[in-house]
């Protein structure tokens, strides 16, 4: 749609330039036609690099915007843009599009749902009752298991295994919260991008990007029961145990080894070679080459040696209460 139009739906002042939006995307990634915003400090450093058309700010960083760029000022840019992103949301089932085209040597199931434009490469199995949506791109010699979904626009790389019921592309957790305590929905307008030798556990979820992409990098593996949440990054060779969570925009290394129901906060990286221990809790980022346990996080060593003195303490306290 038109920036002068998006304006009006957005209530906001219209700038001087107008043109053609085609979508929305990060600072660092927009370019002339795309929409971009502002609203951690944290990122500040980005915008004023950007070569967005447009880009949704606060006041306090309208001067800021290059002059290459509209500003678009809003107290709340976060909400105007949770606003915005449902006028570039895809239709989930559109009938434009060609017919899949489907690679020699691959067999694709009866009950299989097959999208507008999906490519399928060569020796590629889909099992009975699995979905792929518009746009999807699956490499050679990959196996899909009964009852996946693969969102639109996602990329499968080759030699893959899907496990049944995982979930792919599905919309990451994103909303922006009105004053008066609403809660209005991101779409989530990027896509899963799994690269070659990628294995994912049964019943699995991989969120999209919010406006970029989610990326589980060459040979990793995944358990069953995970959730990798929007704009996370995971590996090479990584390995994830069942029942890990990953917050949005966490960042795993190279060979990282997250244990069993550990977890992350969002917006953090985990050094290569990293190992995190069953039911850790990591809040910050992480160097490389340790092993962490516990919550809060800490070394493996010390977190041995603070349960050892826990350990002495209370056997302690119940031979003075004897």
């Amino acid at each position: 749609m038109r920036l002068s139009e998006l304006c009006r739906a957005l209530g906001l002042e219209e700038p001087a330039v107008d043109f053609e939006l085609r979508k929305l995307a990060p600072l660092d990634e927009a370019g002339p036609e795309d929409l971009s915003f502002l609203d951690n400090p944290k990122y500040a450093h980005l915008l004023t690099a950007t070569k967005a058309g447009a880009v949704l700010v606060a006041p306090a960083f309208a001067e800021k915007v290059p002059a290459g760029s509209a500003a678009l000022v809003s107290d709340e840019p976060y909400l105007k843009l949770a606003e915005a992103s449902r006028f570039f949301a895809p239709d989930p089932m559109s009938e434009e599009g060609a017919d899949p085209v489907i690679g020699e040597g691959s067999r694709v199931a009866e009950g299989a749902y097959l999208g507008r434009d999906v490519v399928i490469g060569k020796n590629v199995t889909v099992m009975p009752g699995a979905y792929v949506g518009d746009r999807v791109r699956i490499g050679d010699e990959t196996l899909i298991y009964p009852n996946v979904t693969i969102y639109h626009d996602c990329e499968i790389g080759k030699r893959c295994i899907l496990h049944a019921g995982a979930v792919i592309g599905s919309d990451g957790f994103g909303f922006a919260h009105t004053r008066d305590g609403r809660h209005v929905k991101l779409y989530q307008l990027g896509r899963v991008v799994l690269e070659d030798e990628v294995e994912i556990g049964a019943n699995t979820a991989i969120d999209r990007g919010t406006l970029s992409k989610t990326v589980i990098k060459e040979g990793t593996k995944v358990d069953n029961l995970v959730q990798i949440g929007h704009n996370c990054e995971v590996g090479p060779r990584a390995i994830v145990v069942s029942q890990v969570g990953l917050s949005g925009s966490t960042k795993l290394g190279r060979n990282v080894v997250m244990g069993g129901q550990s977890a992350t906060s969002g917006h953090l990286e985990i050094g290569d070679f990293t190992q995190i221990a069953a039911r850790g809790g990591v809040t910050k980022s992480l160097p490389g080459g340790k092993v962490f346990a516990g919550f809060p996080i800490m070394e493996h060593k010390a977190w041995l040696k603070l349960n050892a003195m826990l350990s002495r303490m209370l056997k302690s306290d119940r031979k003075e209460k004897q």
